[in-house]
């Protein structure tokens, strides 16, 4: 058996998993960790666990040591450099007339890599870029091309409810949203409405899209007849959340009662 550990590196972050071998560890413990950018220190978010040595962790990279107060220090020292290597890499962009946007810059933990993240409206041919960066900071630089909703996810902001962008405040996965979970929550298919800074659908339809869908499937159609303690009537509308109908009456006066009062009679005839 061996022990794996999960480990995130910035807020709202992937967790990613790593062989903790025999170093003990628990929840909110800095972790210094090998990763495929050299040495990070990140944060663990979920203990060590056992799992078995030939399955789980084939292939997991290793937790090198728990994090010390100079392993902190140094990476509070590297991320105060960041501004530094991003005014410089501005000015080389503007230099070199490239279209794109500059987002943030990374260090890893011994300095020795240099991450730059970038947006563009289309490919950018950044090799004459990285030359120039290599040589002025003497170290291996990487650019990485990030699409709009992990651009916003990097930058932050506040949404249009007036709170923190949900991608960068605790969602950890960017999962896909569709233009039929507006549908189904009846909002109106404009845009500016139910689009996001990042341009794309609000990452906030999915969180009721599945109760949505099922209460749907629940309550009466439009049109449908049900009996009710008022008596009969056609249903004209209906609320998921509330598990309520709208119902018109014989007398043409609208109601709405809980879906326990209301007995469907049949189905709507099918449109067309």
């Amino acid at each position: 058996m061996a022990e794996t550990v999960g480990v995130r590196f910035r807020r709202a972050g992937k967790i990613y998993y790593f062989d903790a071998g025999d170093i003990e560890l628990k929840v909110n413990d800095y972790v210094v960790v090998k990763t495929a950018r050299g040495l990070e220190l990140g944060r663990v978010m979920i203990a060590p666990k056992q799992v078995s040595a030939g399955e789980a962790t084939k292939g997991l990279k290793p937790v090198v040591r728990k994090a010390e107060p100079e392993d902190i220090k140094r990476a509070q020292e590297l991320e105060a450099r960041e501004a530094e290597a991003l005014a410089e890499c501005a000015k080389l962009i503007a230099k070199l007339g490239l279209p794109m946007k500059l987002l943030g810059a990374q260090y890893n933990l011994d300095g020795s890599r240099l991450t730059f993240f970038f947006s563009a409206a289309e490919r950018v041919d950044f090799r004459d870029l990285v030359r120039e960066l290599n040589s002025r900071f003497k170290k291996k630089v990487e650019l990485r091309q990030l699409g709009p909703r992990d651009e916003a996810k990097l930058v932050g902001g506040f949404g249009r409810c007036g709170r923190p962008l949900c991608c960068m405040d605790f969602l950890t996965e960017l999962s896909p949203v569709s233009i039929k979970m507006a549908k189904e929550q009846d909002l109106p298919l404009n845009p500016m409405k139910i689009s996001g800074v990042c341009g794309r659908l609000l990452c906030c339809l999915a969180y009721e899209s599945e109760q949505y869908h099922d209460m749907k499937g629940k309550l009466p159609r439009e049109g449908q007849r049900v009996k009710t303690p008022l008596g009969e009537a056609v249903v004209v509308g209906g609320n998921p959340l509330k598990e309520t109908v709208w119902v018109e009456l014989e007398t043409q006066a609208r109601v709405e009662l809980p879906l326990s009062k209301v007995t469907i009679e049949g189905r709507p005839p099918k449109k067309g």
